[in-house]
């Protein structure tokens, strides 16, 4: 016998391996059970009818079941009920000899919890080549994929604030433009009138029409920083009503009365259906007056010549119910969800055919759900009219309606009737008007001075004070936002001095800041009343004469 026959005969005994292969493939084997037996991810051995014949400690921590548990057993056993398919097209796919790289599913733990997995497939041969079974890694993802998903919700987030946060510059630039442009229409008007009136050339036919187009534009100037003020107190939640038992046939008539200039310039019908057994609520007539004047002003605006417009008040179970019909323009399915949102324009271009700021609306909404009720619209599409419809809660017990006046609504556009030059008599009182602007002092002066009030201006709060000692007036009329010293600081200088040297003299704040916040602050200051400007000279005499304590004193012109 050769030297190499025990080697052979000892390779023989040993499986094919020499001793010294036999200890390096054990150690092999060792090194690979040890992998597998660490490994953080699930591996699995199976035949080719799905029979698990491996299962490591990691399959064990991931899907629930001990090797135990799962040797032996179908491994449909972590395969949803619903996906039974798809464990035949992995065996079909693995007896073809084909291997499934980080294929994505859902798996089913021993506790019934679902899990995200990504699972590598590969065939396993025998040494004759043939494919007997497969071999699985399976990983859990489920955090990584709950991970990507809350990204991807913030993503979707993040781009929809950011698209939102677009819409709102876009609407905030169309609307500084559209302000602009509305205060400097009527401002344009003003201004060129102004400038005709005072060349000399107007005739008396000229200086009438002047004068009256001047007072309607700056009329409607004032109604748009009225329509932001109501806006600014709807946002701050300091809008107050001032409720009281409202007769809906009275506030209807008057809101019809003052559109009725505008309806008659344009040639529409405006028709009324008015049940009166339905007429009373609880509310701010006013408000409810600024409602319908808002509904019937933008009918008339959008209604063309010939058109119609139907004013309906009815009763309909325990509500009231007004609609206003118009056969105008109409509003367009993918306009009317926002069609009560504030600065919302369907045509928001420098070409529109209607002006406005696109408040109206927005505040006609607040203002009737302050009321308890509800506002809606609806329009069969364009040029197929628009109806808008109030609902407000029918007053449960009938009581004495305090009757409103037809005039002065919110919003109007009806010229005001001539009125005589004097309306109070001021005789004898002796007033100091307090004010930076020149001209706001010469309006003030010549005003109250056709009443026969005595008349003293200052531009300053320092040559306010210094003439107060020496004039001792009965009366101030100050304004709030000058330079140096403001009102504020000028009423509390004048509140500070003795009485004899006018420290208790009345004194009105006449001013732009017209906040409630404004007024309480003017108030706190020391002043007796807070007037916001623009102010009808009316009401300014009224005001003076009641702190004044003139009554009962009319006068006629000399």
């Amino acid at each position: 016998m050769s030297q190499a026959e025990p080697d052979d005969q000892s390779a023989h005994r040993t499986g094919g391996l020499a001793p010294g292969n036999q200890v390096q493939g054990l150690e092999v084997q060792a090194l690979l059970a040890a992998i597998v037996t660490s490994s953080d991810d699930a591996i699995v051995s199976k035949d080719l009818n799905g029979i698990v014949r491996s299962w490591n400690a990691a399959a064990e921590r991931i899907f629930g079941y001990s090797a135990q548990e799962m040797i032996g057993q179908s491994i449909l056993k972590i395969i949803p009920p619903e996906r039974p398919e798809e464990e035949q097209q992995i065996l079909q796919r693995l007896r073809q000899g084909e291997r499934i790289e980080h294929f994505q599913t859902v798996r089913v733990r021993k506790d019934g919890q679902r899990i995200d997995v990504s699972v590598t497939i590969s065939p396993v041969r025998d040494e004759h080549g043939r494919i007997i079974g497969a071999s699985k890694i399976a990983r859990d993802i489920t955090a990584l994929k709950r991970m990507l998903a809350e990204r991807e919700q913030l993503l979707a987030s993040e781009q929809a604030a950011r698209r939102e946060a677009q819409r709102v510059s876009r609407m905030k630039d169309e609307f500084l433009a559209t302000l602009s442009h509305e205060l400097r229409t009527p401002l344009n008007v003003i201004i060129g009138w102004t400038h005709l009136l005072r060349s000399g050339t107007a005739g008396p036919v000229e200086l009438a029409e002047g004068l009256q187009i001047i007072e309607c534009n700056a009329r409607v100037q004032a109604q748009l920083v009225e329509d932001l003020l109501d806006m600014s107190r709807i946002i701050s939640g300091k809008m107050r009503l001032n409720v009281r038992p409202v007769d809906l046939v009275e506030v209807i008539n008057n809101a019809a009365e003052s559109v009725r200039p505008a309806t008659e310039g344009k040639g529409v019908r405006l028709l009324r259906v008015l049940d009166p057994d339905a007429a009373l609520v609880s509310g701010d007539a006013g408000r409810l007056r600024q409602v319908l004047w808002n509904l019937l002003s933008n009918a008339i605006k959008f209604t063309p010549r010939g058109g119609q417009v139907q004013i309906i008040l009815r009763r309909v179970g325990s509500q009231v119910q007004i609609s206003v019909a118009d056969t105008g323009q109409g509003i367009s399915p993918e306009f009317l969800p926002y069609l009560f949102t504030r600065f919302a324009q369907a045509d928001a271009s420098a070409s529109r055919r209607q002006g406005g700021l696109g408040l109206g609306l927005a505040i006609s909404r607040h203002l009737v759900e302050l009321h308890g009720g509800s506002i809606s619209a609806f329009s069969a599409g364009k040029d197929q009219g628009a109806t808008f419809t109030i609902s407000l809660p029918l007053s449960a017990v009938r009581e004495p309606v305090e009757q409103q006046p037809p005039t002065g609504q919110a919003g109007s556009t009806a010229l005001p009737q001539a009125v005589a030059p004097y309306q109070i008599d001021l005789s004898g009182l002796r007033v100091l008007v307090v004010d930076d602007e020149p001209d706001a002092r010469e309006l003030l002066r010549r005003m109250l001075e056709m009443n026969r009030a005595q008349v003293q201006t200052a531009e300053s709060a320092a040559q306010a004070l210094e003439l107060l000692r020496r004039v001792r007036p009965d009366l101030v009329l100050a304004d709030i936002g000058m330079p140096g010293e403001d009102g504020y600081q000028f009423i509390r200088k004048l509140r500070q001095l003795p009485q004899a040297d006018g420290g208790g003299t009345p004194a009105v704040a006449l001013t732009a800041f017209a906040r409630s916040e404004d007024r309480r602050r003017a108030l706190l200051a020391g002043y007796q009343m807070h007037v916001p400007k623009p102010v009808e000279p009316a009401e300014l005499l009224a005001v003076i004469a009641s702190i004044c304590g003139i009554a009962n004193r009319s006068a006629s012109a000399p």
